[in-house]
């Protein structure tokens, strides 16, 4: 629970209370989607509703968007579409809202934000001042960037500006279940819109409405382990699913780990793991924040006992 709350509907009015001393404490609130609460926010939350949506430049083949950190991320993405303008369409129906989308660099189905956002603008808390970040200066990783490092907490993403295509799409189809999904529908030469469609058909029959059931989407990262790892873990379990990164790094499904391990629909009073996505902690009703968080650690204990392999979270604790 927020004991204080405001809503920041400009620039302006986010530099002026954040130059205010009447909370010393405050707590950036953008969509809320990755976020476990574990107990009240003794702050002022400043809930970031900046809103809009611009088209600064465009050639024949590429257009610059910007986007305000306010925008709900889905709607933005719908917007693109709406325009033929690709880049996002494996991103639907991802939670959240754009400025929070480069904190943790958020990806689907083989696309990454990093591989379409130009530059970031923000705010330095320190002094107030306006801070552009290229994608370079970004430092992506996997679900991580310095605004989850170095920079953590010390600015606040006002803007984001995408560099999208016109046309000419690179279409990723080849990740997850896009393929069959596009095949079950007849679909052999598919458009950024079929991409889209089926992105979100797929998600739709593996991940609850957090409108209908309590949820933070994918609770934990999927893990990367070098190669002898794997080949051993591989010897014990012949059917587990990888991904190569490189040729010492493979990626495996944190969903498959915590399945295999017997917890996917598990349930403890109002809690547990998801019935059809182990990757999905969910709230059933008026379970607490810090039974998720308690129960999260469970699962990361037992997949690190059985595996080798210490899961992280993805989610925002506080």
């Amino acid at each position: 629970m927020a004991k204080h709350f405001v809503e920041v509907n400009s620039v302006d009015d986010l530099i002026t209370i954040f130059s205010s001393e009447t909370f010393p404490q405050k707590f950036i609130l953008g969509g809320g989607s990755n976020m476990l609460l574990t107990q009240d926010i003794d702050a002022l939350v400043v809930h970031l509703d900046l809103k809009g949506k611009t088209i600064l430049e465009q050639t024949e083949t590429e257009v610059l968007v910007k986007c305000q950190a306010g925008e709900n991320w889905h709607e933005f993405v719908l917007w693109t579409l709406e325009k033929d303008f690709g880049g996002l369409e494996n991103l639907s129906l991802n939670p959240g809202n754009v400025g929070t989308s480069p904190i943790q660099n958020i990806g689907a189905y083989g696309v990454e934000l990093k591989d379409t956002l130009l530059r970031c603008e923000t705010i330095k808390l320190e002094d107030r001042k306006t801070y552009i970040f290229s994608n370079k200066d970004c430092k992506f990783g996997y679900r991580n960037s310095i605004f989850k490092e170095e920079a953590k907490g010390k600015y606040i993403i006002t803007k984001v500006i995408f560099e999208l295509t016109k046309k000419e799409h690179v279409l990723h189809t080849k990740y997850g279940a896009i393929e069959n999904a596009l095949q079950n529908e007849g679909i052999t030469s598919p458009t950024i819109k079929d991409i889209s469609e089926a992105v979100i058909k797929i998600r739709k029959s593996k991940l609850p409405d957090p409108s209908q059931i309590g949820n933070s989407g994918s609770f934990f990262k999927n893990p990367i382990i070098n190669t002898n790892h794997f080949m051993k873990l591989k010897e014990g379990y012949p059917n587990i699913p990888s991904y190569k990164i490189d040729n010492e790094h493979i990626k495996i499904p944190a969903g498959w780990l915590i399945e295999n391990a017997g917890w996917k629909g598990f349930i403890d009073g109002a809690i547990g793991v998801h019935k059809k996505q182990a990757l999905v902690l969910v709230n059933y009703g008026q379970g607490l924040g810090s039974e998720i968080y308690n129960l999260s650690e469970q699962i990361i204990q037992d997949v690190q006992l059985r595996y080798g392999i210490g899961l992280e979270r993805e989610v925002n604790i506080y």
